[in-house]
């Protein structure tokens, strides 16, 4: 957004530092704490972002016109009297001095910034600590100092956000990720249906045949080689571009949209490049196939409306890759946290909001076949199939009188053991056998919108590996704690199944996951 308080809030050119390292670092002037720094454009000094422990919004807070603070990583600006990021600059062009000045300083490898922490951590042992916690934070610093390399960030190509808090969830679920990766390259497959297509005057692909699938097989091997702080997406952007003509240019777009449409061409395209049976699918699909989208994201509601004339019932089974949920109404006014005494919206708030049973508006009248005319009826949801990964969608906007606004309520969202069992059609003849597996879920990644816009704002994303949580900002991958993602106002949550199942011939053509396994985080 174009910001009103950068030209008085834009004073310094480089940051007040407050460490003796050389090369700098950037740390908190409060805690000290070296994840998400942001400098302030009105004084220089850095303090940590709010999803650490918040000292750069503390520091807003205290002091006057010191609107603007600048991403010492990524050099992106946000203002908080605004709550938005800002995309203009002054006039001076004082926004531009500030990344070079910043681009400038020599950055700390990832060896020496271990060896740092790890020298300060002998060095700060205090009288006020004992000697057993001192041998317990030397040995948790040890641990950290011995993971594997942790996947890296994805640049930011102008409001690509959106697609960079999408992709690095998908990443981070391991039986899609583990499969894609392992595809052999597909361009000579495309190839040939392009001329396959060409013959029979078909294009059901669209956009000249380009493969979605083979740009993202290339971002996810990219990702997780761990030799890159951060790699640029514009091959995948670029084929999206040539595809999907609304996602053209560089204006803001929905997350979940995008993870449909991402999704969806997935699917197609797997079922014209890859042989899968069509017999016998567990996962009923337009085609009666499953890809390894189906098999990973894709359910199967079973709609129920009751006509409340006659009493005739009616059931229609509707195939999902994620479940959107309304903020029940109860809680949708509110801005935030509740205040001490209120009741706190729960995902299960919004789960059983979406299974209860509706009456019918007058606009959605439904025809009774009974009754031969539309009659008052009512409508329930039930879940006849669970997914592998449930993805679940909270309708965070919504359409006022004039336009679309933003729904701000903090939902509360298990980290683990999410119970999906009473929203399942269980024992009956007609569904038995169906939800095989365990109806538990573990949380793997969450997209989260940030600022009051609808059509503006921010995408970061959240996911864990191997029992660390991140936090993915565009470039930036910081580690956090549970406690800050638990504070997050979720946008799109993705949950895994404890006992992930998947067909035979899905682990036969690239995948990594075995026939059954267990998808808990160690």
């Amino acid at each position: 957004m174009e910001c009103p308080h950068l030209e008085e809030s834009a004073r310094i050119l480089e940051p007040n530092f407050k460490t003796e390292n050389n090369p700098p670092e950037f740390v908190c002037s409060v805690c000290n704490t070296d994840r998400s720094p942001w400098i302030c454009l009105a004084c220089g000094i850095v303090n940590c972002g709010r999803y650490v422990n918040a000292h750069a919004k503390a520091h807003f807070e205290e002091t006057e016109k010191h609107h603007v603070c600048m991403d010492c990583h990524n050099y992106m600006a946000f203002c908080y009297t605004c709550d938005e990021f800002v995309i203009n600059d002054t006039s001076s062009g004082h926004l531009e001095k500030l990344r070079k000045s910043l681009e400038s300083i020599p950055k700390l490898t990832q060896q020496s910034q271990n060896v740092q922490k790890h020298r300060k951590g002998r060095r700060c042992r205090g009288s006020t600590d004992s000697l057993e916690n001192d041998r317990k934070r030397r040995k948790k610093d040890d641990k950290k100092l011995q993971r594997p390399p942790r996947t890296s960030g994805l640049r930011n190509l102008g409001n690509t956000c959106f697609m960079n808090a999408v992709l690095q969830s998908l990443s981070n679920i391991q039986h899609f990720c583990g499969y894609i990766k392992q595809l052999p390259s597909l361009e000579d497959k495309a190839v040939k249906i392009k001329k396959y297509n060409h013959a029979k005057k078909s294009r059901d692909l669209g956009g000249e045949d380009l493969l979605v699938v083979e740009e993202l097989r290339k971002i996810l091997v990219a990702l997780w080689q761990g030799n890159k702080t951060a790699i640029s997406p514009e091959s995948l952007f670029t084929v999206i571009w040539k595809v999907v003509p609304r996602f053209r240019g560089y204006q803001q777009q929905d997350a979940h949209e995008f993870m449909r449409y991402l999704l969806d061409r997935l699917h197609s395209e797997l079922l014209q490049l890859l042989p899968y049976p069509t017999s016998n699918s567990p996962f009923i699909t337009p085609k009666g196939t499953s890809t390894i989208v189906t098999a990973i994201f894709g359910g199967l509601l079973q709609n129920e409306v009751h006509c409340l004339i006659c009493g005739m019932e009616s059931k229609k089974h509707d195939p999902f890759l994620d479940l959107s949920l309304d903020i029940p109404n109860q809680f949708a006014m509110r801005s935030g946290k509740p205040k001490e005494g209120e009741p706190v919206c729960r995902l299960s708030d919004c789960l059983h909001s979406f299974t209860d049973v509706e009456e019918l508006e007058e606009s959605e009248l439904y025809y009774c076949g009974s009754c031969k005319r539309r009659q008052k009826s009512t409508k329930k949801f039930w879940i006849r199939r669970l997914p592998n990964v449930l993805c679940l969608h909270l309708k965070r906007f919504r359409w006022s009188t004039y336009c679309r606004v933003k729904v701000e309520t903090f939902v509360e969202f298990p980290l683990t053991s999410l119970d999906m069992n009473c929203y399942v059609l269980n024992n009956l003849h007609e569904t038995r056998g169906s939800s095989a597996g365990s109806n538990l879920y573990d949380l793997a990644a969450v997209v989260v919108h940030h600022g009051s816009g609808a059509g503006s704002g921010h995408y970061t994303s959240y996911a864990i590996h191997e029992g660390q949580w991140y936090h993915f900002n565009d470039s930036s991958v910081t580690a956090c704690e549970p406690e800050v993602v638990q504070r997050c106002k979720a946008y799109i949550l993705f949950y895994v199944r404890r006992q992930v199942r998947l067909p035979d011939y899905l682990t036969c053509n690239g995948g990594s996951a075995g026939k059954a396994s267990s998808s808990k985080h160690k």
